[in-house]
């Protein structure tokens, strides 16, 4: 089954080509929008036969599980690989008007690619080990984007990022060499079997936590979340979008794929520290970005917030509950990617991220005082976008476990999440203009071609939100299916150590 591997190989081969091209930055614009697309037609179909089929495997070199690399997909994973192709795709056409050609001489587009493939193959991967790999790929590319023109603010915030981050890498690769030593296999499917004949519980527990705390890290989860709103609003928009979308979910998946595969022997230990995970997350997140008057940084901070719902899912461990979560990582990568280009364009019009610069975003654009709304009511929850929806299902599913505590602060994050867009509407989009700031771009006095591809994945990403809201059955049954596989791992399990297809 070559379709579980095209989507890491499609932008490994783009970034390889982006650099045989580096001469020509519009070669390396083209490589950058068809192999995005490519990339998501890839995933597309990869996620037709994962529903259609079941788990999908392929066993790299030929070497059956576990003793060789295995590729693994499932609906999770093929969910996922779907959200990165289209972020790919939006934030390839979004740089054609924002990325400079001193950093395409610098590698933008080849890094671009390169990050992309560490996600695909964060998402597909079956074997611990290799896991650890790609999330090292990610790191290098995430590294060198956030360094790309070499500010003071983008080394300042790129230092704190590559410095916990290679915290959470030491204790994963420490965990993962614990766990071999006491099951003799990396691939997750064996792992999962042998584990469960493991009579050192304890040992168990803390290995459990080693890995809690590495993904914690990653998906910037409460305590060491530090990294991530000092650094997503440093490099060029197009890369915070990037970043804002997939970096952090892969932590999260991370978290969603051991602990319903590999750390499912005591939910009562392992769920219940993440439970107070979760809703520490939430707060911390949206109390940070209450105090913020920086777009991006308001920004960043709920992407901590937001992430506590999807731990939130997990660590409830009810299928309603885990619906919920796939349902909102969905919605979330949308919508955060999204927010993320419009501050962009906001910036592009009048020269700054600072809310207090900001103004008379609405009389002048309409438009993008819409499409600001749209992924803005989302996040925080209102009817009938795809937050809503989102939100419901894991507050329904916190209700039925009887889960007070948890439910009554992801009520709570959601009304201050409300506060925090209202604010930004209200300074950015509804205040006039402050005196003193170039007007000439917002008010059309200085023609800006560009704004054509700035706007053309808002509007796409927008109408997204739109659909998961008001048609959100399919999204749901996806995620329905995709809780049952996760609940039920011997599906998993059965397809790898089973023979699989090849």
């Amino acid at each position: 089954m070559t379709l579980v591997a095209l989507p890491i190989f499609i932008p490994l081969l783009c970034g390889a080509l982006s650099l045989v091209t580096w001469r020509s930055s519009l070669l390396q614009r083209w490589i950058a929008v068809l192999g995005t697309a490519a990339l998501l037609v890839a995933s597309i179909y990869l996620l037709l036969a994962v529903r259609a089929e079941g788990h999908l495997v392929i066993y790299m070199g030929q070497w059956a599980a576990p003793f060789g690399i295995t590729l693994v997909a499932d609906l999770l994973s093929a969910i996922m690989v779907v959200l990165t192709g289209m972020m790919g795709l939006g934030v390839a056409i979004y740089s054609l008007a924002t990325t400079s050609e001193t950093y395409e001489r610098f590698g933008y587009f080849p890094l671009m690619h390169l990050l992309l493939a560490g996600v695909a193959g964060s998402f597909l991967t079956g074997d611990v080990f290799n896991l650890y790999v790609w999330f090292e790929v990610m790191l290098v590319a995430s590294f060198a984007l956030l360094i790309l023109g070499s500010e003071r603010s983008q080394m300042e915030g790129a230092i704190k990022y590559v410095t916990l981050n290679l915290v959470s890498s030491a204790i994963f690769l420490s965990a993962i060499g614990l766990l071999y030593g006491l099951v003799g296999t990396l691939n997750m499917a064996d792992i999962a079997v042998k584990l469960a004949e493991v009579e050192s519980t304890g040992m168990v527990d803390v290995i459990a936590v080693m890995f809690m705390v590495a993904f914690g890290i990653k998906a910037g989860a409460f305590p060491l979340f530090f990294w991530l709103p000092a650094s997503y609003h440093t490099p060029p928009v197009a890369v915070s979008a990037l970043f804002a979308g997939l970096l952090t979910k892969v932590g999260v998946y991370a978290l969603f794929r051991f602990f319903t595969l590999i750390f499912n022997q005591s939910p009562d230990f392992t769920h219940e520290i993440l439970l107070w995970g979760a809703g520490l997350t939430m707060l911390t997140g949206v109390l940070g970005a209450a105090a913020q008057f920086e777009f991006r940084r308001i920004l960043s901070f709920h992407i901590i917030s937001q992430i506590g719902y999807m731990m939130m899912g997990l660590a409830l461990y009810t299928p309603l509950a885990i619906i919920g979560g796939v349902f909102y990582i969905t919605h979330h990568i949308i919508v955060k990617t999204n927010l993320f280009l419009i501050s962009g364009v906001a910036h592009r019009l009048l020269g700054s991220y600072d809310l207090k610069k900001l103004g008379g975003l609405y009389k002048e654009r309409p438009l993008l005082a819409i499409l600001f709304l749209i992924p803005a009511f989302s996040l925080a929850g209102l009817p009938p976008l795809s937050g809503f929806f989102a939100k419901f299902i894991i507050i329904r599913a916190g209700i039925e476990a009887e889960a007070w505590v948890i439910t009554f602060v992801a009520l709570l994050v959601g009304m201050l999440t409300l506060y925090s867009m209202t604010k930004i509407w209200a300074e950015a989009f509804w205040k006039p203009v402050p005196e003193g700031i170039n007007t000439d771009k917002l008010t059309g006095k200085v023609k800006d071609s560009g704004l054509v591809y700035l706007y053309i994945p808002i509007v796409l990403l927008a109408i997204c939100t739109l659909l998961i809201g008001l048609y959100g059955q399919p999204i749901y049954e996806l995620a329905e299916a995709s809780a049952q596989q996760l609940l039920n791992p011997a599906g998993y399990i059965e397809a790898v150590l089973g023979g699989g297809a090849q």
